[in-house]
């Protein structure tokens, strides 16, 4: 290893000084409660994607051992549960997203730190605290290169899970300060995940949180074993964010500043809709419309006003936008969104199905949906909403929507969190006492001695 005792602290030094002195004292309520959330949430989003082809295919892969894959018999290799858990909580873009990333940190870092904790047979201490520094590394490294990630073909969520998942299940299992740094350091060799899965809608995206998941786990354990990595891992000449974000400078004081003092991950967001995070905002817009009494065949024309960044992801090519090629596709399509929501009111799993992407009445209404790109859009700091229809008689409606809702300006009540782990519960086939014992256990986890077995939540 090189000299570096002269040398200032690195970012992963930092960072892993502030990981391996972390004690559940240190945690405001807050953080707790959405660590809770954040469990509840990924426990019904994987129990609701259980019977998914995309997750049958996945456990396909896996091997037996003794970790838990939420709604499926007998248990598995730590790394499978997390690839399966992770992709079926990200599978339908229902899970937590993050404004100012956007990154989805639940789908990532509670697959990681709980297989590692069932791996290595600890408590739930060990497991809050994993989970929520995770969840503020994974908040907060999304605020360092805003859009710049997206802009280089990477998928922020699946990269940056690499390493907030390295971090997390490192402070789970209690690395010291020098295992930390090296397993940032092998992270920063593990992250994948390109976003060329827009170009014909097919699954990749899916696997992106489960995949950075089991990467987080082996990180911590090679380092934990003396493997080392590179302790400038993301400021170095070659390092993380030169390779994934060369068009921005980074701004590490978004990463560091108040880091243990200020808990970002507390504004963490709760999406009320299975689909892409910046479209949400857009589809309560279109719901309003429709609440209005307009019907769709008196509407000739409807523009929205964009952030420039959500474009390449969610417009174009605007044709293949407003007639979707798969269900996967439509739920990266803002037009078809916001057209099944004008006439269901609702964008959930039976808003994108086979049957709803060839829909006549959606495809007519969608392919009269545009956009307009406004240089005074918040994005990515803030996600917004707006629309302007024009009807065939003249008439204009105008609606904006200033903010996400479930997110930091219009946070979902614990009522509808609760409601919408129910509902996915229910999508997947756990009903009555079955769900009731599920969410009995996410609020109980965090004060048992041990996790071993997860009895209950296996199929």
């Amino acid at each position: 290893m090189p000299d570096t005792t002269t040398a200032p602290p690195a970012i992963a030094e930092q960072l892993a000084g502030w990981l391996a002195n972390i004690s559940t004292s240190d945690l405001p309520d807050g953080a707790r409660q959405m660590a809770q959330n954040l469990l509840l949430d990924v426990l019904g989003l994987c129990v609701a994607a259980r019977r998914e082809d995309y997750v049958k295919a996945v456990i396909g892969t896996a091997e037996p051992g003794i970790a838990t894959a939420f709604g499926h018999s007998g248990g598995f290799n730590p790394y499978d549960a997390a690839l399966i858990n992770g992709t079926a909580a990200h599978g339908e873009d229902f899970d937590d997203t993050f404004e100012g990333g956007p990154v989805h940190s639940g789908a990532v870092i509670v697959p990681a730190v709980l297989a590692a904790c069932e791996r290595e047979k600890l408590g739930g201490d060990r497991l809050l605290i994993g989970i929520v520094t995770g969840a503020e590394l994974m908040c907060r490294l999304g605020l360092v290169t805003p859009k710049a990630i997206h802009s280089a073909g990477f998928h922020p969520t699946a990269v940056l899970g690499a390493m907030a998942a390295a971090g997390g299940v490192s402070a789970a299992l209690g690395l010291n300060t020098v295992q930390t740094v090296s397993a940032f350091g092998i992270a920063g060799s593990m992250a994948a995940g390109i976003i060329e899965y827009l170009a014909e809608g097919t699954w990749t995206k899916r696997m992106h949180a489960g995949w950075a998941a089991q990467a987080g786990i082996r990180s911590a354990l090679m380092a934990r074993g003396g493997f080392l990595g590179p302790r400038t891992v993301f400021e170095g000449t070659h390092g993380f964010f030169k390779a994934f974000a060369p068009s921005r400078k980074p701004e590490f004081s978004h990463l560091l500043d108040g880091l243990g003092k200020e808990w970002v991950m507390q504004n963490i967001a709760f999406k009320p809709y299975a689909c892409g995070t910046m479209t949400q905002p857009y589809i309560d817009c279109a719901i309003v419309l429709a609440e209005r009494g307009v019907a769709a065949d008196d509407i000739a024309d409807i523009t929205c006003n964009v952030g420039e960044g959500t474009v390449h992801r969610l417009w174009e090519t605007l044709s293949v936008k407003q007639a979707p090629p798969t269900p996967y596709a439509a739920k990266f399509s803002t037009p078809f969104c916001m057209a099944v929501g004008f006439f269901d009111r609702r964008a959930g799993f039976n808003q994108f199905t086979e049957a709803r992407i060839h829909d006549l009445a959606v495809l007519d209404l969608a392919k009269k949906i545009h956009y307009w790109i406004d240089p005074d859009n918040e994005y990515p700091a803030n996600f917004t909403g707006h629309l302007r229809a024009t009807l065939r008689d003249g008439s204009v409606h105008e609606i904006t929507q200033g903010y996400m809702r479930g997110g930091a300006h219009a946070p979902l009540p614990q009522s509808e969190i609760v409601q919408k782990f129910l509902d996915n519960a229910a999508y997947g086939g756990w009903q009555g006492e079955q769900a009731k014992r599920a969410s009995d256990w996410c609020q109980s986890a965090f004060a048992t001695s041990s996790l071993f077995g997860l009895a209950g939540l296996r199929a």
